[in-house]
């Protein structure tokens, strides 16, 4: 295992902050569809719209004889919006161990496959800039295919941070594969909503709190 990491990237939903309310994101889906015309979606075309890939949202909006593109960019302004209101009301909030952040003595960043507008939303309401870099997806067809496990975000924060020795930390099998891919150590943090969860491939460590990390370094 490698040792004295100098820098430590962080996903965030399930590990800086907590996971969006699935119901919520549910109802920015059906907005969104409204808000390009179409007014009865079908549940299965809701649940597509949550996480599609570029070609499940092609067939989804062909269905419907809307634009792709269109109906994607609406779809990422209604799920930041509805997010926005979220953190606002202190319903999507920080877990209180993010204090063992503080001083770590090494460079931070957050990779997050979230939009990049809502982790900025998260970082300025959190006053969450003592991280040096974050980055969100685009809000583009484009931006699907860099999610991860695509480790595109993830290059691009290495990069930025000027460091070849990292740690990632995260909460999902996706994490694990960007980390791997982009030749990197990873913590798998097993918080309460991740109870049960079963990963293909094992992780580098696998913590219960961000307060584990410190040690680590």
């Amino acid at each position: 295992m490698a040792t004295e990491y100098d820098a430590v990237v962080f996903d965030n939903d399930g590990v800086l902050t907590t996971p969006t309310d699935r119901a919520v994101l549910v109802d920015a889906m059906y907005d969104a569809f409204g808000n390009v015309g179409v007014t009865d979606p079908s549940d299965d075309h809701v649940r597509t719209l949550l996480g599609p890939s570029v070609d499940s949202l092609h067939d989804i909006a062909d269905a419907h004889g809307v634009d792709p593109h269109e109906l994607w960019t609406v779809r990422e302004y209604a799920a930041i919006e509805a997010q926005l209101e979220e953190i606002e009301a202190g319903r999507k909030r920080l877990y209180d161990d993010i204090d063992a952040l503080t001083d770590l003595g090494a460079a931070t960043a957050i990779v997050s496959n979230n939009q990049h507008e809502t982790i900025g939303n998260i970082v300025d309401h959190y006053d969450l800039d003592w991280f040096d870099e974050w980055y969100g997806r685009e809000p583009t067809v484009q931006g699907i295919d860099r999610k991860k496990p695509t480790p595109y975000y993830l290059a691009l924060a290495l990069e930025e941070l000027g460091t070849e020795n990292a740690l990632y930390v995260g909460d999902s099998w996706v994490d694990i594969q960007a980390a791997e891919a982009a030749g990197i150590d990873v913590a798998f943090i097993r918080r309460a909503h991740r109870e049960g969860y079963d990963l293909e491939r094992a992780p580098t460590y696998e913590i219960a709190g961000l307060d584990a990390i410190p040690d680590l370094l």
